[in-house]
C-alpha cells in the first residue's frame, strides 16, 4: 500500500487519466509503492517532475487495420503502439496479437518494459504494441495480409534508432517475417528494425531460447545466493509457448524435473517428467493443443482448465503463460504444497495478493521485469549484431545472456538491501530499473 502523500496523489491521478485500465493501474501501483524510500532520499525526482512524467507515455499510436480474409470479406482490427519512454535508448518492446489486447494492456506492458529494459544494462527504452487480431485458426495467407496491413501504418512510427518492435503472444517467427518483409518493401532499406527475425535475414542465434533460458539463469542465481540449486527439484511451468518450452529445456539441463505444462485450455501432468520433444512437436510443428500430449504418453494426465496446474506439488513454479494467472488462492495452494521458489516468465503473472502470499511465506520470488528480461536483452544483442553487420555464435550470445541475467539478479538484490528491503526483489527490481531511467530524465531537463 502506498503511504507517501505525493505518490498516493499521483496514483489517483493515473487512475483518473486512464479509466478502465486495471492492468496498467496494477503495474503503476506496484512500482510507486517500491519507490517510496527512493523519493524520500531523492526528492528531486518529485520536484523535477520525473515521476509524473514516467507514468505518462511519450506517445500513443492507435490505428485501424483493414485486411481481407480467405472468403474475400474485409475484416477490421485495431492496432496499437505505445512509445512509453526513450530516456536511455530507442523504444523496445514486443507486439502482441490476441483478442484480449486493448490500450490498457499495451500501456501496462509498455510501462513494465521501461524498467525491464533498464535492468538489462543495455541502451533500450520502453515500448509495446499489438492488435486484437487472433492468429489462431487463420491461414498463412490471412496472417500475411493482416501483418502487411498492420505494418503499413506502423512503419511510419518505427526505425532502428527510433523504435524496434519484437514478438510477443501471437507473434512468432511467421509473423515477424511478414512484418519485416512489408517494412523492407515500404522503406526500401534493410535495417535492424524488428528483432526475433529469422537467422537467414538478420536474426540472432539463441533469441528463440532467450526468455526461457534467461528465466532459469535468473532463478538459478537467486537459488545459489541462498545455498540452493535446480538439482533434484520438481518444477511446474505454465504455458507451452516459446518461454515455457525453453524454460523447461534449461530447467531440465540444470538438474530439475519438469512435471507439468499447460495451454489456454488445460494442463498436462507427467510424474515421470515432461517429454519436451513431444511438446515441441505438438506446439512448434503442428500448432496443436497440449491435451495431445497424453496420446503419446498415456501414463500422463490431462486436466481441463489452467489454474489447476498450481495445485501440483512442486519445489519451483515458473508461470510463463499470461498476466494474473496466479491468484491468491493459487499462491496459497503452492505454499501449502511446499513451493520454495517462484520466478515469473510471463509479464505480471501473479496478482498483488499472490505476491504478498509468497513473500509472507518466505518463498524466493523473482518478479517478471527482472526474471523474464532475457528475451529483450537478447533482442538488444540482435540489434547490436545488426548494427555491426555481424553475428555471434550461439555460445557467445548464450554467455552474454547468462551474465546479463546474473547481473540483473544481483543489481535487484543490492538495490533492495540499499533501501532497507533486503530480499524483496519486487522492490529491488523496480528501484534498480527506475534509477537509471530517472537520472537520465533529470539530465535532459523538462522533456
Amino acid at each position: 500500500m502506498i503511504t507517501n502523500e505525493y505518490l498516493k496523489g499521483l496514483m489517483e491521478d493515473v487512475k483518473k487519466r486512464n479509466p478502465g485500465e486495471p492492468e496498467f493501474h496494477q503495474a503503476v501501483s506496484e512500482v510507486l509503492e517500491s519507490l517510496e524510500p527512493v523519493v524520500e532520499k531523492y526528492p528531486e525526482f518529485i520536484e523535477k517532475g520525473v515521476l509524473a512524467s514516467i507514468v505518462e507515455p511519450e506517445r500513443i499510436i492507435k490505428f485501424r487495420v483493414p485486411w481481407v480474409d480467405d472468403a474475400g470479406k474485409v475484416q477490421i482490427n485495431r492496432g496499437f503502439r505505445i512509445q512509453f519512454n526513450s530516456a536511455i535508448g530507442p523504444y523496445k518492446g514486443g507486439l502482441r496479437f490476441h483478442p484480449s489486447v486493448y490500450e490498457g494492456i499495451i500501456k501496462f506492458l509498455g510501462f513494465e518494459q521501461i524498467f525491464k529494459n533498464s535492468l538489462t544494462g543495455l541502451p533500450i527504452g520502453g515500448g509495446k504494441g499489438g492488435s486484437d487480431f487472433d492468429p489462431k485458426g487463420k491461414s498463412d495467407g490471412e496472417v500475411m495480409r493482416f501483418c502487411q496491413s498492420f505494418m503499413t501504418e506502423l512503419a511510419k512510427h518505427i526505425g532502428a534508432d527510433t523504435d524496434v518492435p519484437a514478438g510477443d503472444i501471437g507473434v512468432g517467427a511467421r509473423e515477424i517475417g511478414y512484418l519485416f518483409g512489408q517494412y523492407k518493401r515500404l522503406r526500401n532499406e534493410f535495417t535492424g528494425v524488428l528483432t526475433g527475425k529469422g537467422l537467414t535475414y538478420g536474426g540472432s542465434l539463441a533469441r528463440k531460447e532467450a526468455t526461457g533460458y534467461g528465466l532459469c539463469y535468473f532463478t538459478d542465481a537467486m537459488m545459489k545466493d541462498h545455498g540452493d540449486s535446480f538439482k533434484g527439484k520438481t518444477v511446474v511451468i505454465s504455458g507451452s509457448g516459446n518461454v515455457a518450452i525453453y524454460a523447461c529445456e534449461k530447467a531440465t539441463a540444470l538438474g530439475g524435473k519438469v512435471v507439468a505444462m499447460s495451454d489456454s485450455n488445460g494442463y498436462v501432468y507427467d510424474k515421470n517428467g515432461i517429454d519436451l520433444a513431444t511438446v515441441k512437436e505438438i506446439k512448434e510443428v503442428r500448432r496443436g493443443r497440449i491435451k495431445e500430449y497424453v496420446i503419446v504418453h498415456p501414463e500422463a494426465e490431462y486436466h481441463e482448465g489452467c489454474s489447476g496446474i498450481w495445485t501440483i506439488k512442486c519445489d519451483v513454479a515458473l508461470p510463463c503463460a499470461t498476466q494474473n494467472e496466479i491468484s491468491e488462492e493459487s499462491a496459497k495452494a503452492l505454499v501449502k504444497n511446499g513451493v520454495k521458489v517462484v520466478a515469473e516468465g510471463a509479464n505480471m503473472p501473479s496478482t498483488p495478493e499472490a505476491i504478498h502470499t509468497f513473500q509472507k511465506a518466505g518463498v524466493l520470488f523473482g518478479p517478471a521485469k527482472a526474471a523474464n528480461a532475457g528475451g529483450v536483452a537478447t533482442s538488444a544483442l540482435e540489434m547490436s549484431q545488426n548494427s555491426m553487420r555481424y553475428s555471434w555464435t550461439f555460445e557467445e550470445v548464450d554467455a552474454k545472456l547468462h551474465d546479463i541475467m546474473v547481473n540483473i539478479y544481483h543489481n535487484a538484490a543490492n538495490a533492495a538491501e540499499e533501501f532497507g528491503m533486503k530480499g524483496n526483489l519486487v522492490a529491488g527490481a523496480n528501484i534498480a530499473g527506475f534509477m537509471k531511467v530517472a537520472k537520465s530524465m533529470l539530465a535532459y531537463g523538462v522533456c
